[in-house]
C-alpha cells in the first residue's frame, strides 16, 4: 500500500485553488483587453466624428459650430393643405374649395456631432381616433444645399365643390395624395446659415443674408373617395408642376442671442401636367402661361444660453396655376414650436 505524506496532500490542495484563481485572472485580463479594444474602436469612432462635425468650410467671424456634442430637441409641429380648383368639362363647370384637417404632431430628437435620431407621435392616436391621414416630411439643410420635401395622403379634406349645383363635402368623401419639394442652392454660404434658422446644429453670430437658387415641384392628385355618396360629383384633379427659380434669404442677428430668418424661392413653373375629369370626361390644361411656386420660410430662434435654446419655424408652399382651362392653387404650411439643450462640450 502506497503511503501519501502529509506535504503531497498540501501540494494537491494549493493546486487545486491556485488553478481556479490563474482562471480567473486570464478572464478578468481577457474581458479588461477586450474593453479596451471597444474603448479606442469607440473613441477612433468620435474622433472621425468630431473631425467631420468640426471641419471649417465657412466663415467663423458669422458662423460657429456649438461647443457641445450632443443636442436633444422636443417639437411641436401644425401642418395643413388647402386646395383650389376650377375648370369647364363638356359644358360643365366645376369648382372646389377643399381643406384638409389641421394635424399636430409632437416630436423628440437627437443630433451627436452630425448623426440623428428622431421619434414623432400624433397625440390623436392615444385617444383611440381613427388614423386616415398620414404625412412624412424629409428636411435637409445644410450650409450650401438644402431640401424640404413632404408627401401627405389625406382623407379628411372638407369644404365644398359646385358643379350645377353646390356640394358640402364632409371627412371621407374625397382624398388627396401630393408630394411637395423644394430644393435650393445658397451662395454666400460661408456666411450664411440655413442650419442655424431650422436645425440648430450651426450658431449664426454676426447677420448675414444670401442669394438663393433652386427647384419646386408640387404634384398628386383629388378625386372622388369609393365610400362616397352616389350624389358626390364623380371628379378628379390631376396636377404636376415642376419650377425653377431664384430668390434670397436672410439671418438678423440680435444681441447675439436672438436669431430672425427669412427667406423666399419664387419659381416659374417650366413643366406641367394639369388635367380635370368630371363623370368620366378629361380635360387637359393648355400651354404654359406665367404660372408661379413659392417657397417661404420664417424662423425665431433664442439662445437663452449656450446650451439652452427655443424658438419657432414655419414652412410654406404656394403654388398658382390659372389659364382658361384649369385653375389649381395649393398652399400647403407647417408650424414648429421647439425646446432644446445642448450637452457634452466638445474635447479640446
Amino acid at each position: 500500500m502506497q503511503r501519501i505524506t502529509k506535504t503531497a496532500v498540501k501540494k494537491t490542495n494549493l493546486g487545486r485553488k491556485i488553478i481556479p484563481i490563474l482562471t480567473m485572472l486570464l478572464l478578468l485580463a481577457a474581458k479588461g483587453e477586450a474593453q479596451s479594444r471597444r474603448e479606442m474602436v469607440r473613441a477612433h469612432m468620435d474622433s472621425l466624428l468630431q473631425k467631420r462635425y468640426s471641419r471649417t468650410s465657412y466663415d467663423t467671424a458669422y458662423i460657429t459650430r456649438p461647443e457641445f456634442r450632443l443636442t436633444m430637441k422636443a417639437r411641436a409641429n401644425v401642418s395643413g393643405n388647402s386646395i383650389h380648383t376650377r375648370g369647364t368639362v363638356n359644358g360643365i363647370h366645376s369648382e372646389a374649395h377643399l381643406k384638409t384637417e389641421k394635424k399636430m404632431t409632437l416630436s423628440v430628437g437627437a443630433n451627436y456631432q452630425g448623426l440623428s435620431l428622431g421619434l414623432s407621435l400624433n397625440p390623436a392616436s392615444l385617444t383611440g381616433k381613427k388614423k386616415t391621414d398620414y404625412e412624412v416630411n424629409l428636411n435637409i439643410y445644410s450650409t450650401r444645399l438644402s431640401l424640404d420635401a413632404s408627401y401627405q395622403n389625406s382623407k379628411t379634406l372638407s369644404g365644398d365643390i359646385e358643379q350645377q349645383n353646390f356640394f358640402h363635402i364632409v371627412q371621407g368623401q374625397m382624398e388627396m395624395k401630393v408630394l411637395n419639394i423644394a430644393a435650393y442652392y445658397t451662395f454666400n454660404h460661408r456666411r450664411f446659415s440655413y442650419p442655424a434658422a431650422f436645425t440648430q446644429s450651426y450658431i449664426q453670430r454676426r447677420s448675414a443674408g444670401s442669394w438663393l437658387a433652386g427647384l419646386s415641384f408640387q404634384g398628386g392628385s383629388i378625386k372622388k373617395s369609393k365610400d362616397a355618396p352616389e350624389a358626390i360629383p364623380d371628379m378628379r384633379i390631376k396636377a404636376d408642376h415642376l419650377g425653377l427659380g431664384a430668390g434670397y434669404g436672410y439671418n438678423l442677428v440680435l444681441s447675439g442671442k436672438w436669431l430672425l430668418h427669412f427667406s423666399a424661392l419664387p419659381t416659374i413653373v417650366v413643366y406641367n401636367h394639369n388635367n380635370l375629369t368630371v363623370n368620366g370626361e378629361r380635360r387637359e390644361a393648355s400651354p404654359l402661361r406665367l404660372n408661379m411656386i413659392f417657397n417661404e420660410r420664417l424662423a425665431v430662434v433664442h439662445n437663452f444660453s449656450p446650451q439652452w435654446f427655443a424658438g419657432v419655424t414655419a414652412v410654406m408652399n404656394n403654388s398658382i396655376f390659372h389659364n382658361d382651362d384649369v385653375v389649381i392653387n395649393q398652399n400647403k404650411w407647417m408650424f414648429r414650436a421647439l425646446v432644446g439643450m445642448r450637452l457634452w462640450k466638445m474635447r479640446k
